[in-house]
């Protein structure tokens, strides 16, 4: 899939069904990253020229800084691989319809759940309902929907949602609605004078506020109404013992697709909706959300078996009503449509604050960085947001003799009741299923990694597939980003984590790959997954600097130096674009400003300790985890996040890390500042004034912590035992030698 070309002549007519095209200025960007390089250079050979003799005060801080600095070089490096040759695709959705309509492929559609306290049944029904609202043909679409939280409360809110969909899809399809999400649609048009089909609007909002509140009154007094459970069999299920890590494999068809008598208010057939909630009992592993997504593949290959699969979490409803469709001109394309095993969207969220204040957004990886890797046709498989070829999550190995599966009709078993379809999938949803197969392996999404959708994608790259990257203008899908900072720095930790398991294990891209993919993608990979390491670099810089200038030790040269200039083109040029590079991708200055102070905090906290947990891992001291982030938060937290005021509140050691960081470069720069100042000898105030400077960005970018340990009296401020525990390692560190 080169650049500037298109996909190739079809069967029926020459036009490609989507084209390929690299980003502009791509020669000018690499002229300038040679220069960055050249400064890179002398900073090394500043540093191994200069290094302190045996016994001189500051060699081993001068070593670390040396160690640091080559270790940012090579991370630097390793960002250039995404940049070289960014790549956008462009779907032609027009043609794929006049190609294509009479014979769309059918689409199984995964919603996966855990938790319906984290993740309110509300929050699932959003994300179903904007599915089965697509601009697609509804008998072509199959949604499951999986349940490991074994709720019956969730199977109540997809019945709900099951009956008000006869009304809200016609409703969103004939006045072409966008977002088709309930409550992001109402959310967005919150007065009746916003639209022009009063009267519908006002009944189709009713409807629906009905529905919410049946649900939620039903989970807040944890009691479904009786006549309810009277109207659906599947509601027996829950007669027996069930608890979330312990019950037996439920399958429930809530809507069956092929009855051509299910209809909706306008008389169109209605798309299948299967309830999954998989076996579990105690000390059985259950492979987390790898294992939910494998037993939707066996359920669905049951049930519907579409050749094309879309998965989705369940608080990432569908923004763009021709997603489906945008997706399908990859796949369905002449030339290379066959290469492709899946087309990932970015993940973007609707929460996020005017200036991002936790750097959620991700608008230069999300425009740039992901897309430089989708130009080496090896696009991330991100865990949601992904249309996939089954095929391929099955196993299957691509060869170039491979054209695709040419029957895009939904293999539906006709001749099946529903009652022997759901006995049929429940017995690949058990417990003892897998034991002596290839799933989790070789087959479906691996296990043994928190982050299984990035090892699973790489994996099928491996086997030979390419991989499509596809930012479109209208966000296909949105989420919920993290809203307070604890919440933010778990996920990122979680991440981290998985990761760098990733870089220790057989799935190492620079092995794993070798041969298999290209350097460039091998090295787009390991971007993300030496986050962790990456932390004792930026630990090294936050810590070293403040205290040798506390001692009166200089780290960097003389501003006269003509040294100097190489600290100063690199700091300076790598600022500057990245502020050009964020100001193009969306972002804002204060957003960017917010990002580099949650970069700073991630490394810090999430990323340093999320290296220790790993390496504990690895020597077996500890096992694989997964934590779900909480999607339900209090009224007073939401208006500090609304307000862009960061939250602090608990008494985290990820804060105690944090704080004492801040309060040592505020030391320092007063310190240093008094010093500089006050020093007769202006040579030695020439060698310290870069460690004054870095300690004065340090403490801008602290301001927020500052405000949280001094001045705050809300519930969001830093807990008085993290300041007292903050006080103590900063009196330690600075009674401590410096060699």
């Amino acid at each position: 899939m080169g650049k500037q070309e298109s996909g190739g002549e079809g069967e029926e007519s020459g036009l490609p069904l989507f084209e390929s095209t690299s980003a502009r200025f791509r020669g000018i960007y690499r002229v300038f990253a040679s220069t960055i390089l050249v400064g890179i250079c002398l900073i090394w050979v500043y540093r191994v020229t200069n290094i302190p003799q045996p016994g001189e005060a500051g060699r081993w801080a001068w070593i670390g800084m040396l160690v640091a600095e080559f270790w940012f070089s090579l991370y630097w490096i390793i960002t250039q691989s995404v940049r070289w040759d960014v790549t956008y695709r462009r779907p032609f959705k027009d043609r794929l319809s006049h190609r294509y309509e009479d014979k769309l492929p059918g689409v199984d559609i995964f919603i996966c759940t855990a938790d319906p306290k984290m993740e309110p049944p509300t929050l699932v029904v959003n994300t179903l309902l904007s599915v089965l609202a697509y601009n697609y043909p509804t008998e072509k679409l199959n949604v499951y929907v999986s349940d490991d939280g074994g709720s019956e409360f969730t199977f109540y809110a997809l019945l709900e949602a099951a009956s008000f969909a006869k009304y809200w899809t016609p409703f969103c399809k004939k006045f072409n609605i966008e977002p088709r999400s309930p409550q992001a649609y109402f959310a967005l048009h919150s007065d009746v004078h916003d639209v022009k089909y009063g009267q519908e609007w006002l009944e189709i909002k009713k409807l629906y506020e009905d529905m919410k509140n049946r649900i939620e009154s039903a989970v807040e007094t944890g009691k479904i109404p009786e006549e309810t459970k009277m109207q659906h069999k599947g509601f027996s299920e829950w007669n027996l013992k069930v608890s979330k890590n312990d019950h037996q494999p439920i399958v429930q068809i809530i809507t069956d697709g092929r009855d051509t008598n299910a209809m909706d208010n306008d008389g169109c057939r209605l798309a299948t909706m299967v309830y999954v909630s998989r076996e579990k009992r105690p000390q059985q592993p259950h492979h987390f959300k790898a294992g939910a997504v494998n037993a939707l593949l066996r359920v669905s290959s049951e049930i519907s078996k579409a050749p094309f699969i879309l998965l989705l979490d369940c608080d990432m409803y569908a923004n763009n009503a021709d997603s489906i469709r945008e997706a399908l001109c990859f796949f369905l394309d002449g030339k290379y449509g066959h290469e492709i095993a899946f087309v990932q969207h970015p993940q973007n969220y609707s929460n996020l604050t005017k200036d991002d204040i936790y750097g959620s957004g991700c608008f230069v990886i999300n425009a740039v960085e992901l897309a430089g890797l989708g130009g080496y046709g090896a696009a991330l498989f991100c865990g949601t947001g992904c249309f996939h070829r089954r095929e391929c999550l099955f196993g299957k190995k691509y060869t170039k003799d491979y054209r695709g599966q040419r029957n895009t009709e939904s293999q539906n078993t006709i001749d099946r009741s529903i009652q022997e379809l759901e006995e049929s999938a429940k017995a690949v949803v058990t417990c003892s299923y897998e034991k002596g197969t290839k799933w989790g392996k070789e087959m479906g999404l691996i296990y043994g990694c928190p982050v299984e959708d990035i090892v699973s994608g790489l994996a099928i790259q491996c086997r030979g597939w390419k991989s499509i990257y596809y930012n479109p203008e209208r966000k296909g899908f949105l989420g919920i980003s993290p809203n307070t900072l604890d919440l933010a720095l778990i996920q990122q930790k979680r991440w981290c984590e998985g990761l760098f398991q990733i870089f220790f294990s057989k799935y190492c891209p620079f092995i794993y790959g070798h041969g298999k993919i290209m350097l460039g993608a091998q090295m787009g990979y390991c971007l993300y997954l030496l986050w962790a390491p990456l932390s004792f670099p930026t630990m090294c810089y936050v810590a070293v600097p403040p205290l040798c200038l506390l001692h009166g030790i200089p780290l960097f040269p003389k501003v006269s130096s003509p040294w100097f200039l190489a600290f100063a083109y690199v700091f300076v040029a790598k600022n500057v674009y990245s502020i050009i590079e964020a100001l193009q991708c969306g972002s804002s200055l204060k957003a960017w400003w917010n990002l580099q102070r949650m970069w700073l905090i991630r490394r810090i906290t999430s990323y340093f300790f999320a290296f220790f947990d790993t390496i504990k891992r690895q020597l077996g001291l500890s096992e694989t985890d997964f934590a779900l982030t909480d999607k339900v938060m209090t009224e007073d937290v939401t208006k500090r996040y609304e307000q862009e005021v960061m939250e602090f509140g608990s008494p985290s050691i990820m804060y105690t890390v944090l704080a004492t960081s801040a309060l040592l470069n505020l030391l320092s720069l007063v310190w240093g500042t008094s010093r500089v100042a006050m020093d007769i000898d202006s040579e030695a105030s020439e060698q310290l004034i870069s460690q004054v400077f870095l300690c004065g960005i340090l403490v801008m970018i602290n301001l927020p912590v500052y405000q949280a340990l001094f001045f705050r009296s809300d519930k969001g401020h830093v807990p008085s035992s993290v300041i007292f525990k903050s006080v103590l390692l900063l009196t330690l560190a600075c009674l401590m030698p410096i060699y």
